[in-house]
């Protein structure tokens, strides 16, 4: 660590600024504006010499976060990448869209704001990419050994790249017309433009990965053609069975789920005229869920031009700061004011819907709210604190329940846990021989790095498993949890 005492010199944590609401709003490029080098040496020069690195462990791909914050603090940018991408294949899309649980656990943070990890490690890979530093790994030599991978969201291109890497015959199944999955067609371009996708997706395609959109397995090809024509075959399909809500007046047109709307909006901004666009233009928007889902949705409406946006959380607002219940360094749930939140639009809490109110057409027009009171060990409306809010459109952001699961059942016969993710092991293996889970079709919907990492353990896994020993790291097992109570 070249500057021990740089956690005393520079006290406060430095932000990149978000581009003006009224300009970044009018266009669906990504929110901030450029970084300012002299901030992000002066947050990377906060890292302590601490001796013992909590952040490692915040972080489930065991990031080397002090060693390239103090090669960001010295400028030497090429050693850095090169320290990141021991352990992330892909910082540009954490650097992004991760909710960084390795701030939460920086040990700066028991007496000061932590370091900006995240922004220091997309500033990383962003200079690479500039600077030509980013070149294909192609495998030295090919095992004539052939794999599967279903799903091309970060934890299938994860996997993809590792096994290609040492030389594995690698096809990556996505049933949309373009690979990404959720990276793709569920992530707004003004949280992260598609070209950080596509660059990344070309650097594999030179190393040999090989790619198959438009092609749903189970549908266009069976789970059985899969299985018989490769030797390993990996599930990295996602949790992507939304949540539903069962209320008086759910059969009414204007009502849907969260990737109803973003799918085919984002479809837009690549180029295409989607016959299922569904506009906000216009009308009053509601937004059920208060996550991440529900704030990208509430930022396509902003840049729809709707008329009103209320988004609603069934639950308690967190607090802004961390509570005695979560002490460091485990990940806390805050109170978040993400882009979209400063755009505009109402914010409520504690707010149960009861039910849907309908026209004449059998179009939602408004739906009725109580306050949530806690009783009985649940949630419940408190009666007699009724009250309408107009609604046109109202968007449904209240999680996913599970991986779509009933072909790969039906044909193939896995199983599935009891809460409706496919069924594996600690080592990711199903019980059916040479077929893998990895990420969110495995242990339900969660964050993007651990995508990311468990794709990559799965790949050492399907490497062993393909030639009896591996070196490929395994950041994670199957049965790893969240630093979180």
């Amino acid at each position: 660590m070249g500057d021990p005492r740089g956690f005393m010199k520079y006290t406060g944590r430095e932000l990149p600024s978000r581009r003006p609401v009224e300009v970044r709003i009018g266009d669906w490029k990504e929110v901030y504006g450029p970084r300012d080098p002299g901030a992000l040496t002066r947050q990377a020069s906060r890292c302590m010499d601490c001796g013992v690195p909590f952040c490692h462990q915040g972080c489930p791909l065991g990031n080397l976060i002090p060693e390239w914050n103090d090669l960001v603090r010295r400028g030497d940018g090429r050693q850095a990448i090169e320290r990141l991408h021991e352990t992330n294949n892909f910082p540009e899309f954490t650097g992004r869209l991760c909710p960084a649980p390795c701030e939460s656990s920086c040990v700066l943070g028991i007496n000061q704001p932590p370091v900006t990890i995240k922004q220091v490690e997309v500033s990383i890979i962003d200079k690479a990419w500039e600077e030509g530093w980013v070149h294909p790994v192609p495998p030295e030599r090919l095992t004539g050994k052939t794999v599967a991978v279903v799903g091309s969201g970060p934890a299938g291109l994860a996997a993809a790249q590792q096994l290609t890497r040492v030389g594995h015959t690698v096809a990556v199944f996505e049933r949309d017309d373009r690979i990404g999955g959720l990276l793709r067609y569920g992530i707004p371009d003004f949280k992260m433009e598609k070209i950080h996708l596509d660059q990344r997706l070309a650097q594999m395609q030179a190393e040999g990965t090989r790619f198959r959109a438009g092609v749903e397995v189970g549908v266009d090809i069976t789970w059985d053609d899969i299985r018989e024509r490769y030797d390993a075959v990996i599930i990295a399909t996602g949790a992507s069975i939304p949540r539903d809500i069962d209320i008086p007046g759910r059969h009414l047109m204007g009502i849907h789920h969260a990737m109803e709307y973003l799918t085919p909006s984002n479809k837009v901004q690549a180029g295409d005229n989607p016959a299922d666009l569904i506009q906000a233009e216009g009308k009053h928007v509601v937004i059920l869920g208060g996550g991440d889902t529900g704030a990208d949705c509430l930022g396509t409406a902003h840049r729809q031009n709707a008329l009103s946006t209320t988004m609603l959380a069934i639950g308690k607002q967190p607090p802004d700061e961390r509570p005695s219940d979560t002490p460091w360094p485990l990940d806390p749930i805050l109170f978040e004011v993400q882009s979209a939140h400063e755009e505009g639009g109402a914010r409520e809490f504690l707010a149960s819907t009861v039910e849907f109110l309908g026209n004449d057409a059998g179009e939602v027009r408004a739906i009725v709210v109580c306050e949530t009171e806690y009783r009985d060990g649940g949630r419940f409306p408190a009666p007699g604190t009724e009250r309408e809010i107009p609604a046109d459109l109202v968007l449904l952001a209240l999680g996913y329940r599970g991986a779509e699961h009933e072909k790969v059942e039906e044909q193939i016969g896995l199983g599935v846990d009891g809460r409706g993710n496919i069924a594996r092991d600690s080592s990711y293996a199903t019980d059916v021989p040479g077929m893998f889970v990895a990420g969110d079709a495995g242990r339900g919907a969660s964050l993007i790095v651990w995508a990311i990492a468990e794709g990559r353990a799965v790949a050492a896994e399907v490497d062993r498993f393909l030639e009896g020993s591996t070196l490929l790291p395994a950041p994670v097992k199957a049965t790893d949890q969240p630093l979180h109570v």
